[in-house]
């Protein structure tokens, strides 16, 4: 895919020789705002100091999004599409995994 110099595509540099997702655009969209709801429900639980299950939902999220990631186009993706394919994916699982892990392993404390 060649770009002329006047265009001034978002397109992930990374992502040019990739194939089009199968999915269609509004699964994909759907995809992200499914990323997005997550990401505002961990807000709204941390702004209620309820860590724990911030945290939960972000490292859910990450999940989610290396899922999403992995399936939809960079132009649908947008800003989430950092680097490549791969490197974001494995970056997510890992981070992702991690803080859900951290989340529901620390002790409740009784609460």
């Amino acid at each position: 895919m060649q770009k002329n110099s006047g265009d001034l595509s978002l397109d992930n540099p990374h992502d040019l020789d990739l194939p089009p997702s199968p999915l269609p655009r509004w699964v994909q969209w759907a995809g992200v705002l499914v990323f997005l709801a997550l990401v505002v429900l961990s807000g709204g639980w941390a702004l209620t100091e309820h860590w724990r299950r911030a945290t939960f939902a972000l490292g859910t999220s990450l999940l989610w999004l290396a899922l999403v990631r992995q399936t939809c186009d960079s132009q649908v993706l947008g800003v989430f599409s950092v680097r490549s394919r791969r490197f974001d994916v494995i970056f997510c699982l890992a981070t992702g995994g991690a803080m859900t892990w951290l989340a529901a392993s620390v002790d409740a404390l009784g609460s």
